[in-house]
């Protein structure tokens, strides 16, 4: 039979020492300066080497536009809300 092999634990810190995990690596936009993942878009601005990739104003426009269709399904005013703001605002 073969005499097994000691295992220690500087064999298994030694074995180990190459699973460190690093952070994500970041550049820096072109367009904005705002930080993101290297070769993808940037999430700010839509853009990836100096080109429009995602027109991120249009889908935050349609964002706007379905959060407000579905207050109003809801019953809830989104120009409601602001009255009733105004209106704590002329007790004071």
């Amino acid at each position: 039979m073969v005499v097994r092999m000691r295992h220690t634990k500087s064999h298994s810190a030694n074995r180990r020492s190459h699973h460190a995990l690093t952070g994500p690596r970041l550049s820096l936009c072109i367009n904005c300066g705002a930080p993101h993942m290297r070769h993808r878009m940037c999430a700010n601005c839509g853009t990836y080497r100096k080109r429009e990739v995602v027109n991120v104003a249009a889908i935050a426009e349609k964002k706007a536009v379905r959060a407000k269709a579905k207050a109003r399904a809801m019953g809830q005013e989104p120009e409601a809300k602001k009255t009733k703001e105004a209106k704590k605002e002329y007790k004071h």
